[in-house]
């Protein structure tokens, strides 16, 4: 378990606490046992239901729109699965997460690392963490979202979990204020032309992947009103992968958002490939001048909802709205 300001427990210690975890998950009482229920409060969630602590203190979040989430309602985890890029935490957070433990990857959490931190709630979610789902119960209580990208699905369950339901509803109306601020705005600011459509697009060093309505990015888009075209309108996959460039009116919006997964040259390259297409010229986006790059951790990594903030902050600065 890495610290930015403290050495990690010896691997004695922590081996022979995931021992007794796994032991007692296959005996019967688990590593943490159950408080009353005077002293609980039952969360429904997607892998069942749990009684969480009423004073839920030592948090450990297991992917990152949970941790953002936490951030959000003024909870200071004491441990974090590592980010996917500005490793070891996005740079956003790291104000608030100075000094916060790392529990491995947020693909495969380290159950040494977890219990040696004596958590007294888990944040996971269905999509990674079901396999385990039952060995993190056993080391504290546990509760799981769906996906690692609905946010106000995420908000609501931390709120409701840490006793926080008025700090989650505020932040909620923040959030729902400023959209209808932003799609007044975006009505005002192209009148006929209102809803675009849009596209958003994440280029790696050898395909480009289209974000759908059904993605973390999607869903922030729908809010503020944006359409998109018959091809992408109708599906239910969160991302369309494309390696062929004869696929590229799947793309066709009116304005495109851009995103690099990551900085390397064979990325840019693969971008300013598909940029010099034929095809893609004839795009509405390209045609109109409406191709935009954006922050990637803000608009795919981040999963919560000051990540979902950051995205607006980019849609009013590209499309010069008023703030």
């Amino acid at each position: 378990m890495r610290r930015y300001d403290s050495p990690p427990p010896s691997a004695l210690r922590t081996r022979r606490r995931v021992l007794q975890a796994l032991a007692c998950s296959l005996a019967g009482p688990g590593l943490i046992a159950g408080a009353s229920a005077a002293s609980t409060r039952e969360i429904a969630h997607a892998l069942g239901r749990t009684q969480v602590p009423l004073n839920a203190a030592r948090v450990i979040t297991l992917f990152q729109g949970a941790t953002d989430t936490a951030v959000s309602l003024g909870v200071t985890p004491i441990g974090v699965v590592e980010s996917w890029t500005q490793k070891p935490m996005y740079t956003y957070l790291r104000p608030a997460l100075e000094g916060v433990a790392q529990v491995g990857l947020e693909t495969q959490p380290s159950l040494e690392d977890v219990i040696s931190l004596e958590p007294d709630l888990i944040v996971a979610s269905r999509f990674r963490n079901e396999r385990i789902y039952n060995l993190l119960s056993r080391i504290a209580p546990t509760i799981a979202v769906e996906d690692v990208f609905s946010f106000r699905d995420t908000l609501a369950m931390m709120g409701q979990a840490l006793g926080k339901t008025a700090e989650a509803a505020r932040v909620m109306a923040a959030w729902d204020a400023r959209v209808a601020a932003l799609r007044d705005a975006l009505r005002a600011r192209f009148d006929l032309l209102w809803p675009l459509t849009v596209s958003v697009l994440d280029f790696r060093e050898d395909h480009v992947r289209a974000y759908l309505p059904n993605s973390f990015s999607g869903s922030v888009l729908a809010q503020l009103g944006f359409a998109r075209t018959a091809l992408q309108a109708n599906a239910t996959q969160t991302l369309q992968k494309i390696t062929s460039r004869e696929a590229i009116p799947f793309l066709d919006a009116q304005v495109f958002f851009v995103l690099m997964r990551s900085d390397r040259p064979a990325v840019r390259q693969n971008y300013l490939a598909w940029r010099a297409h034929p095809l893609w010229t004839r795009l509405d986006a390209p045609r109109h001048g409406r191709v935009y790059e954006v922050d990637n951790v803000a608009w795919s990594l981040s999963g919560g909802i000051l990540g979902a903030q950051l995205m607006l902050d980019d849609v009013a600065v590209k499309l010069a709205l008023p703030t």
